[in-house]
C-alpha cells in the first residue's frame, strides 16, 4: 500500500494433487503458466523469468486478442510469464516471489520490461494514488499518507507535479479534515475537474466529505467544501438509519461527476450516495444497507450512471466445515438509475450477485469493455484464509485453495448471472506451490503476495490491466483475450533501509525488505509509461521497454482508467 540473468529454461512435467477433497489430474505448462496448471511443488524450478533478446518485442507473440474456446474445468491456471530483456533483473524464484534469502540480505528489486524514470519518496505513501491532467497540460498525482504524526515532514495528502517524469516535485499537502487520512476514498473526476475524499482512517473517521477544485491549476487544488455529511446541521440526516453516522473507507465518482458513492464502515455497514452537483453544498441522497457480516468496500459506476458494481467484503476464514459454508465474498450489481435521475426518494436496487470462496475481503471493481463485450475487473484484498497471516494461508492451502488474493475478470453480459472467465494468478498463488512459498513467509502477517488495486488503459476499449500486488510489485497484463490474460511486465522496487513515516507498512516493515505496492496505476500510452506509488518508496514513474506496451490499439483517455 524491491539479479540474476539466466537463459530460458523450459520444464514440462505432470502433477496431481487433491483440491477440496477431489483428486484432479493436472498437466503442467511448459515454460510458464499460460495454459495448464503449474508444476508440482517438488519439481518447480527456482530459475528466473523467461528471458528474451532486447530487440524482441512481446508484441511479436501470437495475437492474444484471438479468443480461446470456453472451458469449464477446475484446473488452477496461472498467467503466462512476462518475457524479460537481457538487461532486466528478473525474478529468481516463482513468479511473484521474493525468496527469504533476498528478504534477509536486503532486496535489491526485480524488473522486467519496466525501468524507473523518476521518484519522489517524501514521507512515503499509503493506499491510494489518483491522477489528473489539467487544461494547461500539467500532470498531477495525488496520494494519501498515514494519519501518524511521529517523525513526519508533511502531513496529509500529497500533491505532486508529475509533468516531467524524471523530476516529480511536491507542490502542496492537503490538510483539510478528510485529506489528513482519506484511506481509500481519494478520487478525481475528469469531467467536473474535482478531487474529493471522505474522512476515513480505516472506517474510524467521518462524517466529513471534502471537495477541491482542480480547474485552474491541478498543482494547487482549491478547497471548495468540507462538510459533515448525514447530519441535522447539513439538512440530510433523513437518509441515515436511526442513530447512524457516516464513517468513510472507500469511494468512487459516477463518471459524470455529479454523484460520489462511498463504501461506509459504520454500523450498519452500507453504501452511500452523495449529490455533488453543487460542490459547495454536497448532500447525502440515500444509503444501501448490507446484510450483517458483510462489509462495504470499493465500487465503480457504469458510464451512464445507472449501475454500481460494489464489493461484498467478507473474511472467508477457512475452518474445518469450510466446504459446507456458503460463499459470501464477491460483487453485487446495483441499479442506481433512480439516484442518477434524482427521482424523489431514490433507492438502490439489487440486480445480480457473484460470490466465490477462493478469496476474501473483496476490494474494488472496474467495468470495462473488451472486444466489444462487457466485463468487470474484480479485485480481492485477502486470500481464501482471510487476513490472519500464516494461519490463514496454511488453512487455505490445506483446503486446496489459493492462499493469496488476486484480480479476476468477470463476464457481465448477463447482469443477473455474472461469471468469472479468468483469474490474474501468479505462480505464488497456485495451491500446488504452497510448500515452496509459505516457509519463506514465517513471521509475516497479511499483505504479502496479494492484489489490492488495479487499473486499465481505457474502460471503453480495455487492452491492458496494471495492478499493485503488494510484495510481488507492480504487475502489467495483456487482457485482450480476457479468458487467457498474460503478463507483459513487472516492477518490484528495492526495499528501503529506513522506514517511511507516512506509510501504513507499519510493524511489517523490515529494513531492506520488499515494499508494499498497492495503489492505482496510471497508464500513459503517449509516453509508454506508468505512474503509481509504493508505500515506502513513495511516487514512482516507470517506462516500458522493448516495445511491450502500448499495443497498437491501446489508448489512455483521461478519466477512463479506474
Amino acid at each position: 500500500m524491491p539479479p540474476i540473468e539466466e537463459k530460458t529454461v523450459i520444464h514440462c512435467i505432470a502433477a496431481s494433487w487433491l483440491i477440496a477433497g477431489s483428486a484432479i489430474l493436472l498437466l503442467a505448462a511448459c515454460g510458464g503458466g499460460s495454459g495448464m496448471a503449474s508444476p508440482a511443488p517438488s519439481q518447480t524450478s527456482s530459475g528466473g523469468a523467461t528471458m528474451m533478446p532486447t530487440s524482441m518485442s512481446a508484441a511479436t507473440e501470437a495475437d492474444s486478442s484471438q479468443a480461446a474456446p470456453e472451458e469449464d474445468d477446475s484446473r488452477f491456471r496461472t498467467v503466462a510469464k512476462a518475457r524479460c530483456g537481457e538487461d532486466d533483473h528478473p525474478e529468481t524464484g516463482l513468479q511473484g516471489q521474493v525468496p527469504a534469502a533476498l528478504r534477509a540480505n536486503g532486496f535489491h528489486g526485480f524488473n522486467c520490461n519496466l525501468e524507473l524514470v523518476g521518484q519522489s519518496r517524501g514521507d512515503g505513501a499509503s493506499w491510494q494514488h489518483a491522477w489528473f491532467q489539467d487544461s494547461t497540460e500539467h500532470k498531477c498525482a495525488y496520494y494519501d499518507t498515514s494519519s501518524a504524526t511521529n517523525a513526519r515532514t508533511h502531513l496529509g495528502t500529497v500533491v505532486l507535479d508529475a509533468s516531467h517524469a524524471a523530476n516529480p516535485i511536491p507542490t502542496g499537502y492537503l490538510t483539510s479534515v478528510s485529506m489528513l487520512d482519506p484511506w481509500e476514498s481519494l478520487r478525481t473526476n475528469a469531467r467536473r475537474q474535482i478531487l474529493a475524499a471522505e474522512s476515513a482512517k480505516n472506517g474510524k473517521g467521518g462524517p466529513e466529505f471534502d471537495v477541491y477544485d482542480l480547474t485552474l491549476d491541478c498543482r494547487y487544488p482549491q478547497l471548495v467544501s468540507s462538510i459533515a455529511m448525514g447530519t441535522a446541521t447539513n439538512g440530510d440526516a433523513a437518509g441515515l438509519p436511526s442513530g447512524d453516522t457516516l464513517q468513510g473507507h472507500e469511494g468512487a465518482f459516477a463518471p459524470d461527476g455529479l454523484t460520489y458513492y462511498g463504501g461506509d464502515r459504520g454500523s450498519p455497514t452500507k453504501y452511500t450516495a452523495i449529490d455533488v452537483a453543487d460542490t459547495a453544498h454536497p448532500k447525502l441522497i440515500t444509503v444501501y444497507t448490507l446484510d450483517p457480516g458483510v462489509l462495504a468496500h470499493g465500487l465503480s459506476v457504469s458510464d451512464d450512471g445507472n449501475r454500481a458494481y460494489v464489493a461484498l467484503d467478507t473474511d472467508p476464514g477457512v475452518t474445518a466445515n469450510f466446504a459446507s459454508l456458503p460463499a459470501r465474498n464477491g460483487v453485487l450489481i446495483l441499479d442506481t438509475s433512480e439516484i442518477q435521475a434524482r427521482t424523489p426518494n431514490p433507492q438502490f436496487k439489487a440486480i445480480g450477485k457473484l460470490v466465490w470462496k477462493d478469496g476474501g475481503h473483496a476490494q474494488h471493481t472496474i467495468p470495462v469493455t473488451i472486444a466489444d463485450k462487457p466485463y468487470l475487473i474484480a479485485v480481492d484484498e485477502s486470500g481464501s484464509g482471510g487476513l490472519n497471516g500464516m494461519a490463514g494461508w496454511q488453512e487455505a492451502c490445506n483446503a486446496g485453495l489459493t492462499p493469496f488474493n488476486m484480480a479476476r475478470i468477470v463476464d457481465i453480459g448477463d447482469e443477473t448471472n455474472p461469471k468469472v472467465v479468468s483469474k490474474l494468478a501468479l505462480e505464488v498463488h497456485d495451491p500446488a506451490n504452497c510448500n515452496l512459498v509459505l516457509p519463506d513467509l514465517v513471521g509475516l502477517a497479511s499483505f504479502t503476495y496479494g492484489s489490492h488495486y488495479c487499473s486499465v488503459d481505457n474502460r471503453h476499449h480495455a487492452t491492458t490491466l496494471a495492478c499493485g500486488y503488494f510484495n510481488s510489485g507492480i504487475r502489467v497484463f495483456d487482457i485482450r483475450n480476457p479468458r487467457r490474460p498474460r503478463e507483459i511486465a513487472y516492477y518490484n522496487p528495492a526495499g528501503t533501509t529506513t522506514k517511511s513515516p507516512g506509510s501504513n507498512h507499519g510493524a511489517q516493515w523490515v529494513a531492506g525488505g520488499p515494499d508494499w505496492c498497492n495503489a492505482q496505476v496510471h497508464l500513459d500510452a503517449a509516453t509508454r509509461s506508468l505512474q503509481t506509488t509504493c508505500q515506502d518508496n513513495g511516487f514512482l514513474a516507470l517506462r516500458f521497454e522493448r516495445g511491450v506496451w502500448p499495443f497498437e490499439e491501446s489508448t489512455t483517455p483521461p478519466g477512463q482508467q479506474n
